[in-house]
């Protein structure tokens, strides 16, 4: 099975992975490199006589379609680089291909339609909208994985452990290729992930050594901090800081040892202005920021609540919670707690909150987490997405507590993939 063509017609797009579906003698195929709409070649490359569907990439282009373009990338195309899923797609084209994913999802998962969504339809372009052709330089963590024989680094084939050596990244920001890592070896080491700060100069390179093997000596372009990942998944700072700096909302913020942080540099004040605008914080209020990382939305809802509101944060990761607590340390009116959201929740002992902001990863809340919130009976809930899934199913969850969209936003964060950031509002229906 796997190494056989059809010639097939490709229909919608499917939710995550960047592929459409299509048919073949009544066998579903994901075929990534694929337009709705398009005939194509399909080569299969997973799956076998007693699969329910098959993988496919589309390896020749019979009949296509109008937001095809040639990839800008040389590393992109079927068997290569799996990080862009739509290289071969106009900038629109992307746009209105995440249209149809979440319009689909809202369907299926919650049944609502865009309007009951309160979501005017678009996907909104961050950073000024592109020509056909040219590639945003945005990302500002890239991840490399390294070749064992050569040391010479690449990033992983699409559900593969194999690697496409690369010269250069499209869609990497200026200062992670300026630090020039695909220009050098790196003897002994299984990954190099780079992390360029876009509210300062820092920029952070985080190496995870072989076993047994001594980290190389380090000479870049640009001057970097060093830290090192250990067996047990530990970073230990090497030379220089151990965090970088960003800027937004108003603010500087320390992530370290590669802690997270949205990786478009426009993200994080994209995301606040949009849950501020949602919420409308008032003096004096209460709120809750879960999942609350190192604080962006804690920090920017304490400014707006003031002295006589407070914000209580919850995040899971220990190091976050640290970095969250030194960001903040000057605002006495929040209060950051270290445990998972469905654990620390119930300790507090709120009965009732007049805001929440939650930023779940990408697996969503889930039903436990949201009927304890529907319980608090928060004047607004914002609910920050990064899967649009996720999202719609914990939407109908909300709906069965007594909750509504009233505004739902998404936002094109990441181009040339599938993937893109959704920002619902929510009130209690009346």
């Amino acid at each position: 099975m796997v190494g056989e063509r059809y010639e097939v017609e490709v229909g919608p797009v499917a939710h995550g992975g960047g592929h459409c579906v299509a048919r073949h003698e009544g066998r579903v195929l994901f075929v990534r490199h694929a337009l709705p709409g398009e005939r194509v070649v399909a080569l299969v490359t997973e799956g076998t006589t007693r699969s329910r569907f098959l993988r496919a990439d589309a390896v020749e282009i019979l009949e296509p379609a109008k937001d095809r373009i040639t990839p800008p990338c040389p590393f992109s195309g079927p068997g290569k680089c799996g990080g862009c899923d739509w290289q071969h797609v106009s900038p629109g084209g992307q746009r209105k291909l995440k249209v149809q994913v979440l319009t689909e999802q809202l369907a299926k998962l919650a049944g609502l339609t865009p309007a009951e969504a309160g979501w005017d339809g678009s996907i909104e372009p961050v950073g000024g909208k592109l020509p056909a052709g040219q590639v945003p330089a945005w990302r500002t963590r890239v991840q490399y994985a390294v070749e064992p024989e050569t040391g010479k680094v690449g990033l992983r084939k699409h559900r593969s452990h194999e690697i496409q050596p690369i010269d250069r990244c499209l869609i990497a920001a200026e200062g992670v290729t300026e630090l020039g890592i695909e220009a050098r070896d790196w003897p002994g080491v299984v990954s190099v992930e780079v992390i360029a700060a876009s509210g300062s100069s820092d920029r952070q390179v985080v190496l995870t050594p072989a076993p047994g093997a001594q980290l190389p000596l380090v000479e870049l372009d640009k001057p970097v901090s060093i830290t090192r990942v250990d067996d047990q998944g530990n970073t230990h700072r090497v030379h220089g800081r151990s965090f970088v700096r960003e800027r937004a909302a108003g603010r500087t913020w320390r992530i370290s040892n590669g802690g997270f942080w949205q990786i478009h540099p426009e993200a994080p004040d994209t995301l606040v202005d949009a849950v501020l605008d949602g919420l409308d914080p008032q003096w004096g209020e209460n709120a809750l920021d879960l999942y609350c990382g190192v604080g962006l939305f804690a920090g920017a809802l304490a400014d707006r609540v003031g002295d006589d509101g407070a914000v209580l944060g919850i995040e899971s990761a220990k190091q976050a919670v640290i970095d969250a607590r030194h960001n903040l340390a000057a605002l006495d009116n929040v209060r950051i707690e270290c445990d998972r959201v469905e654990t620390v929740l119930p300790r507090t002992g709120i009965t009732a909150t007049d805001l929440i902001v939650l930023d779940p990863p990408r697996a969503g809340a889930g039903r436990e987490t949201v009927e304890h919130l529907v319980g608090l009976s928060a004047r607004r809930i914002a609910y920050v997405a990064c899967d649009p899934a996720a999202l719609a199913r914990d939407l109908a969850f909300f709906r069965e507590g007594g909750y509504r969209p009233v505004s739902l936003r998404a936002f094109d964060l990441f181009p040339m993939t599938h993937h893109f950031e959704c920002v619902a509002i929510l009130e209690p229906v009346e």
